[in-house]
């Protein structure tokens, strides 16, 4: 089979969340015998750093990229308050990017085209237009939702006012776009849920984020007696559930445990947080190697108020036997069981209580345990591609 790939940021290196979830597709197909080309926008936020690539990486994916320039521009901005455009999608409309994808298109057939994320959805015209392959949208999020959520937890009234104006903006494009769609791939149970209550007609199927299990590597033994946070600071969500935690959930956590710390790690940590003087918390910024990160610590947090989809880096927390305490939200499209897998805490008072449990090592040595098994049972790559192959090949068959 013959699949195109387009992705909105680079998938390699794997740097977060998406472009791991994303890489695990391409690596997943490529082992199973398929043919991928990577087409991938690439921003300042997101290089393309093809020397970090392999040589045989490059020559199986045929991976090239175009330049564009997603940062907010505020004239454009404000212009959707007038229009019906989605400023959120249509940031990633790039002319080359389309002249491009034209180009390929024409001298190339693919048997499905496989777009990662809505964000590569303005180039489903151009797509259809050049193609008669299948079109499979890989939904990361249901990405109306998170902006909805986002507006409910701002203060500032304008920009509440503004946000929600976005969001719905968003739903109006998301839930007419999908209908263009041959199919759609959810990435959580949750997230196939909600789009059938949505009315969505199109085949659906939902394939959980992967990971190649044997790649992580337990190391439990003499880790620090510490709580840690890990992921992109240039996302929004992040950037929330980090505040929050630091203002409504610390205090509360160093009065009881004044011995224990707290490490903040992530990509593009903004400078104000690099100056923030918290008791025994340490931001670290940009790690150069995330697995011995979490390797080092004991008690992974992952407080999120507004997310979407799955979050990548508990399953990985969990594949390399980290106690993970989270959110519902944060824990959305994992099934792992509360108290055995994963610890699920929505208020201060919960996450002072989980927290308080794990620093004893015989429950923390037991839910290593259990989050490794789970990991090892529920996220097998090889499976899961498995299954998105019999997706494709029922819709070539339609």
């Amino acid at each position: 089979m013959r699949i195109l790939q387009l992705c909105n940021k680079p998938p390699f290196p794997p740097k977060d969340g998406g472009c791991i979830a994303m890489h695990t597709i391409t690596d997943g197909l490529i082992k199973a015998g398929h043919e991928v080309k990577i087409m991938t926008i690439y921003t300042h936020k997101h290089d393309l750093e093809l020397d970090k690539c392999s040589e045989e990486y490059v020559e199986q994916t045929g991976i090239e990229g175009i330049f564009v320039d997603t940062r907010v521009n505020l004239v454009d901005a404000f212009s959707t308050l007038i229009t019906q455009d989605s400023y959120n999608v249509s940031r990633f409309f790039s002319t080359d990017f389309d002249i491009r994808l034209t180009k390929l298109l024409r001298r190339h057939k693919f048997d499905v085209i496989h777009l990662e994320s809505l964000f590569m959805t303005p180039y489903i015209g151009t797509i259809r237009r050049f193609s008669k392959a299948k079109v499979v949208l890989r939904s990361h999020n249901l990405e109306y939702i998170i902006w909805e959520r986002v507006a409910s937890g701002t203060r500032n009234i304008a920009k509440r006012a503004y946000i929600k104006h976005l969001s719905k903006q968003l739903k109006n494009y998301e839930l007419d776009v999908i209908t263009r769609m041959d199919g759609i791939v959810s990435i959580s149970e949750e997230d196939r849920l909600k789009y059938e209550k949505l009315g969505l007609k199109k085949p659906l199927i939902n394939i959980p984020f992967g990971i190649d299990v044997k790649k992580y590597e337990v190391k439990n033994q003499n880790t620090d007696k510490a709580i840690f946070h890990l992921g992109s600071m240039d996302w929004r969500p992040n950037i929330e559930a980090v505040l929050w935690f630091l203002e409504d959930i610390w205090p509360l956590v160093h009065k009881k445990h004044p011995e224990l710390k707290f490490y903040i790690a992530g990509r593009n940590m903004p400078a104000d947080f690099m100056d923030m003087n918290y008791p025994n918390v340490e931001m670290i910024g940009e790690v150069e190697n995330a697995q011995k990160f979490m390797q080092s610590k004991r008690i992974m947090v992952v407080p999120l108020l507004s997310a979407g989809g799955i979050r990548v880096k508990i399953i990985e927390g969990m594949a390399l036997g980290k106690c993970v305490i989270s959110t519902s939200i944060g824990a959305e499209g994992i099934d792992a069981e509360d108290n055995k897998q994963i610890k699920i805490a929505n208020e201060p008072e919960e996450f002072v209580n989980a927290i308080t449990d794990l620093l004893d090592d015989e429950t923390s040595d037991q839910m290593q345990l259990a989050a490794r098994e789970y990991a090892e049972t529920s996220f097998d790559n090889s499976v899961l591609i498995d299954r998105l192959v019999d997706f494709y090949n029922s819709l070539l068959s339609r």
